[in-house]
């Protein structure tokens, strides 16, 4: 394989990189290209090196993993973001995706999980350690264990074409991905996107999201692998 997707793990336990590593040399589509203990250390590696995907530890010395995604976007929006933590707790989770990652894998699962995880996030799928996606799904799109789905009045008014987008946009495919998939230009699939949260009150891909589940539209096993 000529191409290989390149990889920078920013965790500050040494021992732990090293394992991620390990796990990652067992494929050909990856290689590591750098590494880093700090977060301060991460961004100047993604400015230097801009890779593909980016591990991140949520508890770095310097600054939270939330935070770094914040910056880690801001400079490289193309820059795919898998969080590998000991964190499982769901708040956490919810504002990582929140923040732009997509993919969150915890450590325990990782000599599992790590290799599935990262082939998905590069995909452009959304990918979650199966231990904890139905309770983040839930948690994004504000539903009750047992909530009934509501009626898509809204939705209804959307145009066939609109209707369309707003599945492929839910589901977590990026502007580029509907493009492509549509066979229309991403300037088109922007206006579409504005006209459909025009029609539904709504204002961010988060809204856009719950949307989608509480009307049926999308599965709230979308993202559990």
């Amino acid at each position: 394989m000529s191409h290989k997707y390149r990889v920078l793990i920013i965790d500050d336990h040494p021992l732990f990189r090293e394992g991620l590593k390990a796990i990652i040399a067992r494929s050909n589509m990856y290689e590591v290209v750098g590494e880093a203990g700090t977060g301060g250390q991460g961004m100047a590696l993604v400015k230097k090196l801009k890779p593909d995907l980016a591990l991140v530890d949520m508890s770095l010395p310097d600054q939270s993993g939330i935070e770094l995604i914040h910056d880690i976007l801001k400079f490289s929006s193309q820059t795919r973001i898998m969080i590998v933590s000991m964190h499982s707790k769901i708040d956490y989770i919810v504002r990582a995706f929140q923040m732009g990652a997509t993919g969150y894998l915890v450590k325990e699962s990782a000599a599992d999980m790590l290799l599935q995880g990262m082939d998905h996030v590069l995909k452009g799928d959304y990918f979650m350690d199966s231990s904890v996606s139905q309770q983040v799904v839930k948690k994004l799109v504000g539903l009750p264990e047992k909530e009934a789905l509501v009626s898509g009045a809204g939705y209804d008014a959307l145009t066939p074409r609109e209707q369309e987008i707003m599945t492929l946009l839910a589901e977590g495919r990026s502007v580029s991905q509907v493009s492509e998939k549509l066979f229309i230009s991403p300037k088109t699939v922007e206006n579409h996107r504005s006209n459909i949260m025009r029609k539904l009150g709504i204002h961010s891909s988060m809204e856009l999201v719950r949307y989608a589940a509480k009307i049926g539209l999308i599965d709230l096993d979308l993202w559990k692998e």
